[in-house]
């Protein structure tokens, strides 16, 4: 059994202050580096996906241009390629991360599956080639690309764990369906203790 977590977005965008910022990410990055610091043997693999987008265009219609944004299909700018609010949030000790992942790149991508490694390999194609059979899932938004990146993970086959206590979401009442649509689909929902 080998065993990876996925710390999907904590970026500083998606955290307090940034373009598209919830609250408790910032919670979310310390939560994650303090887990992965008192734990180091919980994990085989870690890997982190980060949205990282195409300055010069709409990203696939995924940036709000000439409208304002829903936010639901349509968003206002974030993460950025280079950027600081592409770069992971400060709390988040990037000495601890063995995958990076990034996804966007000109396109919508909700799920780190969508993304690629800095080798150029799929999210997928990596899994397998390290065994991965268990995942866990931490990150923000819960109700956005934790919802997407955990149904991947269970379409893959594996078996993942939510950790409810290290995810952040963008509403309550959405991110209470997705934890509920996870839950229906197969995942469990668990704290990181």
């Amino acid at each position: 059994m080998t065993t990876a977590l996925f710390i999907i977005d904590v970026q500083n965008d998606f955290t307090e202050g940034g373009a598209l910022g919830v609250e408790g990410g910032a919670a979310v990055a310390a939560g994650v580096t303090e887990l992965l610091r008192r734990h180091p043997e919980r994990y085989d693999v870690v890997f982190a996906s980060r949205d990282w987008h195409d300055a010069d265009n709409s990203n696939g219609g995924h940036f709000a241009s000439g409208a304002a944004p829903d936010y639901v299909q349509t968003w206002p700018v974030h993460c950025v390629a280079g950027t600081f609010g592409a770069e992971y949030h400060a709390a988040l000790d990037a000495a601890l991360i063995d995958v990076h992942v990034r996804k966007g790149q000109g396109k919508p991508a909700y799920s780190i599956f969508e993304g690629a490694t800095d080798g150029g390999e799929t999210v997928a194609a990596a899994l397998d080639r390290l065994g991965v059979t268990d995942i866990d899932v931490a990150g923000i938004a819960t109700d956005y690309c934790v919802l997407a990146s955990a149904l991947d993970g269970v379409g893959s086959g594996r078996s993942v764990r939510v950790l409810t206590d290290l995810v952040a979401g963008v509403a309550a009442e959405s991110s209470a369906a997705a934890l509920a649509t996870l839950s229906a689909a197969g995942a469990a929902l668990v704290t990181s203790a």
